[in-house]
């Protein structure tokens, strides 16, 4: 297999041969160009390179201009940036027009080749990864048993905007349904950032009404209301030189939200009954799984404060659109709730993950860890995938079956299913005890009446006189 081929594109031959240097000892394949006009004609003209090596500042094209061109020619194309200046505005633009990574000069040598093997995607296999091969670059352990896990393209993006993004302090806006993940980026996003040795605090914006979230975000003075015995910090002083993770800011009122967007340009605020001002330097990460423009468009949401919150967004998609995830994501669930509850953790079959596989989960990884959870509680895999049958038929009739039959016939469905269930867990205990109702009874953890009422009621006999009956019924 040959080496990568790399182009680096700098003016100054100084940092051009210093450069280049840093990378053949890494044994690539090196092209230099001075400037980015050469760039793209390098690129229209000739094979692609494996990454593209890119300075900011340059005269004539300058580095921005130079990635923009060079994604018009080939949008899949690599490229790292680099630049003396750490101008925020640029590295956001920078990562909103693709590029992999964002170095600031003068860098280390070891900090500059672990970012062209992330770029290249020759990260290191991790030392503890599964049997789906997951690798340290796709899975971040995180506080509170949690981790991030980056399998699919989608998430693979999401993961190398998180390692750009972090370095930046700007505002950033969370998307997607509920349940996809969206405060579980939020930490690795502080994790992977320089406030990380700094607290994280959460607040559910949709848990209170508004005058509680008003004090619980910024606090208030003694006698500020009936009550206030004694001053109380907010959460934003509580996350000063940290991160606050604003979440549910959909459902934030109106008034709120102008003196959060005062916070926001001014970076200080009153507390409830105060008289002075409190500065407080927060990094805001906000999260929501509200359609934003028409929240806009119904005045649900200021303007003003989503343009204030949008320097970047990232839209977490949902788990139905990253399903080759679900497998490495039941086994990170099984191996941590294992460890939570002290169990060992359970074997999954390849008929339990291909059910997985075609379940729908509206409630995205939230439900996917609870299925889990009940997996390793219950040990009972059959039972959990005659559930998911069942669900994933209540889902097809309410997304796309008739609605007018279903619309009085839907509990009568579900009830069906559930009559069926019983009557085939009913059948398989009396056929283990050799049909000895009262051990099936004991078995089944029902009484003996309520067993005779079950077998009456969905009409349950051995199966050579069930097969005897039909046939004479049909005599």
């Amino acid at each position: 297999m040959s080496a990568p081929n790399i182009l680096l594109v700098d003016d100054e031959p100084s940092v051009l041969r210093y450069t280049k240097t840093l990378l053949e000892i890494d044994n690539y394949r090196v092209e230099t160009v001075a400037s980015g006009e050469e760039a793209v004609q390098r690129l229209n003209n000739g094979p692609a390179p494996s990454l593209i090596v890119l300075d900011m500042v340059m005269p004539g094209m300058d580095g921005l201009q130079t990635l923009e061109s060079c994604k018009k020619i080939r949008p899949e194309q690599k490229v790292v940036m680099m630049s003396c200046m750490n101008d925020t505005n640029k590295v956001v633009q920078a990562i909103k027009l693709g590029a992999s990574d964002y170095l600031t000069k003068p860098f280390q040598p070891v900090q500059f080749s672990a970012s062209i093997r992330r770029a290249l995607g020759q990260a290191k296999p991790d030392t503890q990864a599964t049997k789906y091969n997951v690798t340290a670059e796709t899975v971040d352990n995180l506080d509170d048993d949690l981790f991030f896990l980056a399998a699919s393209p989608a998430m693979k993006q999401i993961r190398a905007q998180v390692a750009l993004i972090a370095k930046v302090d700007v505002p950033v806006l969370l998307l997607g349904e509920s349940g996809v993940g969206k405060e579980i980026v939020a930490r690795l996003i502080h994790k992977m950032s320089i406030r990380a040795h700094r607290p994280m605090v959460r607040v559910n914006c949709a848990a209170l009404p508004a005058d509680l979230l008003e004090s619980e975000l910024f606090g208030y003075e003694q006698g500020a209301f009936t009550g206030a015995s004694k001053s109380k910090p907010g959460k934003f002083e509580l996350a000063h030189k940290g991160t606050i993770l604003l979440d549910e800011i959909g459902e934030m009122s109106a008034p709120l939200q102008a003196k959060l967007l005062h916070v926001l340009q001014d970076g200080s605020f009153c507390r409830l009954g105060g008289r002075s001002n409190v500065i407080a330097d927060a990094r805001i990460l906000a999260a929501t799984n509200i359609d934003v423009h028409q929240a806009i468009a119904d005045k649900r949401l200021r303007e003003d404060l989503y343009y204030r919150l949008n320097a970047f967004t990232m839209t977490v998609p949902p788990l139905r659109e990253r399903r080759e995830e679900i497998p490495l994501l039941m086994t990170h669930f099984m191996n941590k709730m294992a460890t939570q509850f002290s169990k060992n953790p359970l074997p999954l079959s390849d008929r339990l993950i291909q059910e997985c596989l075609r379940y729908h989960w509206p409630g995205n990884l939230r439900e996917l860890g609870n299925f889990v959870k009940r997996l390793l509680v219950m040990e009972n895999e059959d039972q959990l995938i005659e559930e998911l049958e069942i669900k994933s038929k209540v889902i097809s009739i309410e997304d796309g079956g008739d609605r007018s039959s279903a619309q009085g016939g839907l509990k009568a469905l579900v009830r069906s299913m559930k009559d069926d269930t019983e009557a085939k867990e009913i059948q398989k205990a009396l056929e283990n005890c050799n049909w000895n109702r009262k051990l099936a009874a004991a078995h089944l953890n029902i009484s003996y009446k309520a067993l005779l009422y079950k077998i009456k009621q969905h009409g349950i006999a051995p199966r050579g006189e069930r097969e005897f009956g039909l046939r004479a019924a049909s005599i």
